[in-house]
């Protein structure tokens, strides 16, 4: 893990150099899957056994998602598909967003990051962390929260209705929450 954080240092230290005065921020990438089939969840009634609704639709949508740990700042999407297609309509949008500004993008391995159809704008810098260190990337603490706010027991009769728990579930997680949820002392010593 060490030896991660000292690579992703030296890389964004490498972008300041060459980024001619523009801010650089770092940010920690990835994607979910919310969908209509759900895993009932522990739940206390006080004494009785409670009765919790579920189902086994298979229907997904995905958020893919950025997050800067020092400022709290955030950036989602709700995509029909986890792919390279939607990978690059993300790091458009990202781009875009921060148009002023340098990104190194921390993000996993997964297919669509690696993919040789993959789009990177100028100001996005992808950075891969390791296989199966999901503890390396805060943003997964933001899926866990955003299942436990939005998702916990509950029956979804339309695909719409999860998109906008979703939209509803990320909009009700502030800048300070956000911090507070990935701003580990390890990351922040980034910076």
């Amino acid at each position: 893990r060490n030896r991660c954080l000292k690579k992703i240092k030296n890389r964004l230290e490498g972008i300041k150099l060459v980024s001619e005065n523009k801010p650089v921020r770092i940010m920690f990438q990835d994607e979910a899957g919310f969908g209509r089939i759900n895993t009932p969840k522990y739940c206390w009634t006080g004494g009785t056994r409670p009765t919790v609704p579920c189902h086994h639709i298979r229907e997904y949508r995905y958020a893919f998602g950025a997050v800067d740990p020092c400022s709290g700042d955030s950036f989602f999407l709700v995509l029909p598909w986890s792919d390279t297609i939607c990978m690059n309509i993300f790091l458009e949008q990202l781009s875009k967003q921060y148009a002023k500004e340098e990104i190194l993008l921390v993000c996993d391995g997964a297919g669509w990051h690696k993919s040789k159809d993959l789009v990177v704008p100028e100001n996005l810098h992808i950075h891969h962390i390791p296989p199966h260190t999901p503890e390396m990337n805060p943003i997964e603490q933001i899926w866990r929260e955003i299942r436990t706010r939005g998702f916990k027991n509950e029956v979804f009769n339309t695909l719409e209705d999860v998109i906008d728990r979703i939209c509803h579930t990320i909009a009700s997680i502030s800048v300070e929450t956000v911090k507070s949820i990935t701003g580990r002392e390890r990351i922040l010593s980034l910076l």
